[in-house]
């Protein structure tokens, strides 16, 4: 616009002086080595003004040339974004559909005109995955691993295919690095759960269960459940690691709310008797069903191999008193008493207990004893009816 009404401007001049100078134009001389050019004042003014407006008009038609140029460029590279996004999204789709060739193959076309290409090659991890090609698959992280701003989604999607793949270690210590600087990720959070739990680290388990009710990643009852799986855990290593003393030891440091829950009871007796520590394990058995009788702690006390019974007996006979009718008190007595030869009584508690509850263990048993005591058909019989329960199953 400017250049315009400067081309005007001069032009508007022109005619102005030039009507006012009409009958003096004036002479021009211009002189160039041996050439000379000769012209009035008025002619060279329309010269001048000939030559800018052809600068002009050159000027003009060259930014058209170059915007058109740029725009075909813009198409092109429209077009190739357009391309790439429509092959990423075709890709994810097939990776859904769990078509890994095929979706490598989409990503990785829609990486080459994709401004952020980190997407394509994370779910190009992913697919090799899924083809068990797990060197394609570190190499398609590495890539993703250059993109900016890209640490934390390609070390959680690194580490989700590590615990699929099973290689628990590798993805435990690919979160580590991670774990200081996203403390309260939600998937991390999640992540470090499930190694943690193949790894049979309970400790750190047991660290992360507040942070993993806090995220809502598990509910109560999960919460419990984890508390207690990884209470054993520790139990368990413990006892392997300092045997039932440094267990015990363990044991008294639980909160007593932790020493009443008959899970946790029932895995350190579990812990005792495999470390032959039987007689502690009736001493915490006794405690613990004097105050609270629960039919898993019950069952145990057959299982012990203690050097005198009557203890167990008498304690045993004492819950019959308080209930009759509990046909786990009366099979763990039976037993007990089948352990010591005493068939008449075993058989007598036997046939209360599969009364109240049969069971084919407690049928298996009371046919043994039946046995023992040379009462063949009976004990033939009570064997098929343990082989109906086992035809009802």
């Amino acid at each position: 616009m400017i250049r315009l009404l400067l081309l005007v401007s001069v032009l508007i001049a022109g005619l102005i002086f030039g009507t006012q100078f009409a009958d003096q134009q004036g002479y021009v001389l211009i002189s160039v080595a041996d050439k000379t050019v000769e012209m009035s004042l008025t002619t060279l003014v329309l010269c001048v003004v000939a030559i800018i407006a052809l600068f002009f008009l050159l000027e003009y038609l060259l930014k058209r040339v170059l915007s058109l140029s740029t725009y075909t460029r813009g198409w092109f590279v429209g077009r190739n974004l357009r391309k790439a996004r429509f092959n990423t999204f075709q890709g994810l789709v097939t990776l859904l559909e769990g078509d890994w060739k095929k979706s490598e193959k989409l990503v990785l076309k829609g990486a080459k005109f994709n401004d952020f290409p980190l997407l394509n090659y994370l779910a190009a991890a992913e697919a090799a995955q899924g083809r068990k090609d797990i060197i394609k698959r570190d190499n398609y992280l590495q890539l993703a691993a250059e993109q900016e701003h890209s640490e934390l989604a390609v070390t959680l999607t690194k580490a989700k295919l590590q615990i699929n793949q099973g290689e628990f270690e590798q993805a435990l210590e690919s979160l580590q690095t991670i774990k200081q600087d996203h403390p309260k990720n939600p998937v991390l959070i999640d992540l470090l759960k499930t190694t943690y739990v193949a790894l049979g680290d309970w400790q750190s388990l047991k660290n992360i269960i507040p942070r993993l009710s806090k995220a809502n990643l598990i509910d109560e009852h999960e919460a419990h459940s984890l508390q207690e799986r990884s209470e054993c855990g520790l139990m368990a290593d413990i006892a392997i690691n300092k045997g039932s003393a440094g267990l015990l030891e363990h044991w008294h440091t639980l909160s007593r709310k932790s020493r009443k829950q008959v899970v946790l009871i029932h895995c350190l007796i579990k812990e005792l008797i495999g470390r032959k520590a039987d007689s502690e394990a009736y001493i915490v058995l006794r405690e613990t069903i004097k105050k609270q009788p629960d039919n898993r702690l019950i069952e145990l006390i057959p299982t012990l191999n203690l050097p005198d019974y009557y203890p167990a007996i008498l304690l045993l006979k004492e819950q019959l008193k308080y209930d009759e009718q509990n046909s786990v008190t009366q099979s763990a007595l039976a037993q007990i008493y089948m352990r010591n030869k005493n068939w008449q009584e075993a058989r007598e508690h036997f046939e209360q207990a599969v009364a109240i509850n049969p069971t084919i263990s407690d049928y298996s048993y009371l046919a043994k004893v039946l046995d023992k005591q040379n009462r063949k058909q009976a004990a033939a019989d009570v064997s098929r009816k343990a082989l109906s329960l086992v035809g009802n199953d």
